[in-house]
């Protein structure tokens, strides 16, 4: 490949969000979609659960909207929340369109209807889905049409090692031009400019010790747009998701919310149910509530796990309804249909992100964030289940949308400078980039976890100040490689959770500190300004 690349629309992420905008602007614009990893291993790819969008009969806009304002506590934009939900049933026409096999179901009448299940949160089944694998079919559906177009090129492997800004190339223009770019395979940094960069990287579980998320999730493109010049927000409330298969070879296999949505219950060691001791909706309460109750019991029983349990259904209910978590689960020795299965609690989502409006445009000119990746006010303080793929397919219509307005206007940058090299040298200790790894995750999971207090957020910011210190000297003498590139980006995006964390006096969502357990008055998002 050559030592730099033009393209009109630079795509940093291959899931949900970027491959649904590659193929709403490529009949206009030549698109460039950047993978670290193989095409298919974004956080997309292991969604579960669904879409949530209004498509029975008996729901509402304003139910959906009601519902979502609720799991969000006071931290929702009502005016985003609205514009989501009222847009929701389109995208998901739009993605049926494209082949997406939603699963379908026969009503009374012998009809083929497609099927909603309810999950945590939703007052109505209204999360459309296909299967068990619905963040897979997605993917495999819009890379079917992706890679027949003509206009759109694939980089699988390569990761961003920064972005390129007029800013810190000392021009007169702040907007961004384009993206150094790291081929892993070769260790080459190349350069891509572009008229446009749009980052859908996904969020940052990886900063997490037990997490849902695949190995990519590092948090790239907050810390690239932070550096950038972007404000991010709300970073102190990570979802942790509260069912994770607790199981040495299944670390990141989730037990989709529709388990305990289709009468999933959850148990002690002693077989005793909890959850109503905690909420009224029991396992149907939002996530926070479920995870910090798990996270509570397992505490004061000093036990590894609870257990998840929907062995009253039938058989043959659990494998139509839940086809690939039975087959998982009983390739590890659990049988769903006879026994109850041992869950934890695991980082899930990052409900905070680079600062966005609704045609999805950060705070740096022809910059957009969408996806995970992106705070654009539909969350809140927590995100309801199945609302994240629906957010990228909304907001991935509205930044397309937007960039097309544009693309008269805005020009290819001019010839950009080649990345540096010639002061760094090859490392001889990649030991120290695997060991602050290491110890980057646990003592987030320790300190800056589902419950937090003042003083674990201190001892967590003294240690990621000494590190992140540890790493910039490092970065500067050194050759990058990917895993430095990762562990710089987690690094960076650890410090702003945690500052984000100590600046948040209340218990709000998923900020639970027993330091201040009750709400303020006024409920404020958390902004941090490079």
């Amino acid at each position: 490949m050559n030592q730099a690349i033009d393209t009109d629309v630079l795509i940093i992420g291959s899931g949900a969000a970027g491959l649904s905008l590659a193929l709403e602007l490529a009949d206009h614009a030549k698109i460039t979609v950047l993978s670290k990893a193989s095409i298919e291993s974004g956080c997309t790819q292991y969604a579960q659960g669904g879409i949530s969008a209004v498509l029975g009969e008996d729901d509402s806009l304003v139910s959906h909207v009601e519902d979502t304002l609720n799991a969000g506590a006071g931290l929702c934009d009502p005016e985003i929340v609205k514009f989501v939900i009222s847009e929701g049933p389109k995208r998901v026409a739009w993605l049926i369109e494209q082949g997406m096999p939603f699963t379908q179901m026969a009503n009374k009448k012998g009809q083929a209807k497609y099927h909603l299940t309810r999950e945590g949160g939703h007052s109505h089944r209204r999360v459309i889905h296909a299967k068990d694998k619905t963040g897979q079919a997605v993917v495999t559906t819009l890379l079917n049409r992706v890679k027949n177009h003509s206009n759109i090129q694939l980089i699988e492997h390569h990761i961003v090692v920064d972005l390129i800004t007029g800013t810190k190339l000392g021009l007169s223009t702040s907007r961004c031009l384009g993206a150094y770019v790291l081929q892993i395979a070769t260790g080459k940094v190349i350069v891509i400019r572009s008229r446009f960069v749009v980052l859908a990287s996904g969020g940052a579980g990886k900063v997490y010790l037990y997490t849902s998320n695949p190995d990519v999730a590092t948090g790239d493109g907050i810390a690239m747009a932070w550096r950038a010049g972007c404000r991010v927000a709300n970073m102190e409330f990570i979802q942790f998701h509260p069912t994770c298969l607790y199981h040495p070879e299944a670390k990141t296999f989730l037990i989709s919310e529709a388990v305990r949505g289709e009468g999933g219950k959850l148990r002690l060691p002693d077989n005793s149910q909890f959850m109503q001791q905690f909420d009224s909706r029991a396992e149907l309460a939002p996530r926070d509530i479920v995870a910090r109750a798990i996270d509570h019991e397992m505490k004061r029983l000093g036990c590894d796990s609870v257990f998840l349990d929907i062995s009253h259904q039938s058989k043959q209910f659990i494998i139509e309804h839940f086809p690939n978590i039975y087959a998982h689960c009983l390739e590890l020795g659990y049988d769903l249909a006879t026994q109850a299965i041992p869950v934890v609690p695991a980082a899930h989502y990052t409900c905070g992100g680079v600062m966005t409006d609704r045609d999805g445009r950060t705070d740096v000119e022809c910059l957009y964030a969408i996806g995970e990746v992106a705070f654009t006010g539909l969350h809140g303080a927590n995100r309801m289940a199945s609302n994240s793929l629906l957010e990228c397919l909304v907001f991935s219509h509205a930044a397309s949308k937007h960039i097309l307005s544009q693309l008269k206007q805005v020009v290819l940058p001019p010839s950009l400078p080649n990345w540096d090299e010639s002061r760094v040298t090859d490392s001889d200790e990649e030991i120290v980039v695997a060991h602050n790894w290491d110890e980057l995750r646990r003592f987030m999971w320790d300190y800056v976890g589902i419950v937090r207090t003042t003083k674990r957020l201190q001892r967590a910011k003294r240690r990621v100040d000494l590190l992140y210190s540890e790493i910039h000297e490092y970065y500067s003498n050194f050759r990058v490689t990917n895993d430095l590139i990762e562990l710089r980006n987690l690094t960076l995006v650890a410090d702003l959770i945690i500052r984000s964390a100590q600046l948040r006096h209340e218990s709000r969502g998923l900020h639970y500190t027993l330091d201040y357990l009750d709400k303020n008055p006024i409920a404020q998002n958390t902004v941090l300004i490079p």
